[in-house]
């Protein structure tokens, strides 16, 4: 088991579903991340959904475990298509964001808010082409510019207020959020992707959800990590993060993109490390 200070600043390369076995109990303020879509990507397939589903549900369950006291959990999601086979089959499309929200639901988690955010129409995929043609009634489709973005906190019978209480003045005022903020559960924000990665969190959304729900000096936890743009915005906020990812790829990509941003922005000094999942097991 790693002792908290060791998570600070981390990113490991490895499968989250071993590596989080080594993760303290109660040591993660925030958890925010986005799951692999199911077979929507070339990284993320499953042999069925069912399966696909039962792998989320061993994360919640851990994420539960690993996280404090009546902290948070912000999940973005969205249902995702497979495609049809021929044209006499049809395409089936998954609630994603729902059939988490019950596996969330039944582990731990208290259901906070939705969070729904606007993507502009142009950066999405044209699904309204057919029935623009022949106007048929059935055959509408419209264009997804929305992922869903869901907040849970981890079950207790303290008020919000406790958890607030556990910081000093100073560390609260620092973490009040001074620049303008969204008033409402509709967040506008571009879509970001790069050469590497085809599903990248904005640099605005992740500063958000850290800004919203967590206080400076906090550990922020993604374990679904990509390029590491959680880090990214957690260097800048002034949090610690602790990253996995199991692409070996993307977590080349991800130290390049800590290591540029951690010369500008420190945190008490501790330099970011990464790692391989196997030095946790070498060193049990």
């Amino acid at each position: 088991m790693m002792k908290l200070e060791e998570l600070r600043n981390v990113s490991i390369n490895g499968d989250v579903r071993e590596v989080i076995k080594y993760i303290p109990d109660d040591s993660i303020h925030l958890t925010f991340t986005s799951p692999p879509y199911y077979n929507a990507r070339d990284y993320s397939k499953y042999d069925s959904y069912d399966e696909y589903l039962k792998f989320m549900e061993s994360i919640i369950i851990e994420l539960n475990r690993v996280t404090k006291e009546g902290r948070f959990l912000v999940i973005n999601s969205s249902p995702v298509l497979q495609k049809r086979s021929g044209r006499q089959h049809q395409s089936i499309r998954f609630p994603i964001p729902y059939d988490l929200h019950h596996l969330i639901m039944k582990n731990g988690w208290m259901f906070i808010d939705d969070i729904v955010w606007v993507k502009p129409e142009a950066s999405v995929k044209n699904r309204n082409g057919n029935f623009l043609q022949n106007r048929k009634p059935l055959a509408y489709k419209p264009n997804v510019v929305t992922e869903s973005i869901m907040v849970y906190r981890k079950k207790t019978e303290q008020l919000i207020d406790w958890n607030i209480q556990q910081y000093s003045k100073d560390i609260i005022e620092q973490s009040k959020v001074q620049c303008e903020y969204e008033t409402s559960n509709v967040w506008m924000i571009g879509p970001e992707s790069d050469e590497f990665h085809s599903a990248v969190f904005p640099i605005k959304l992740c500063s958000n959800i850290i800004k919203f729900y967590s206080f400076v000096g906090d550990l922020v936890f993604d374990p679904f990590a990509g390029r590491g743009t959680l880090g990214m915005s957690a260097l800048k906020l002034n949090r610690y993060f602790l990253l996995v990812e199991k692409n070996e790829s993307y977590f080349k990509l991800l130290n390049k993109n800590i290591i540029n941003e951690s010369t500008s922005f420190f945190y008490d000094d501790i330099e970011p490390t990464f790692f391989n999942s196997e030095v946790l097991t070498s060193n049990v």
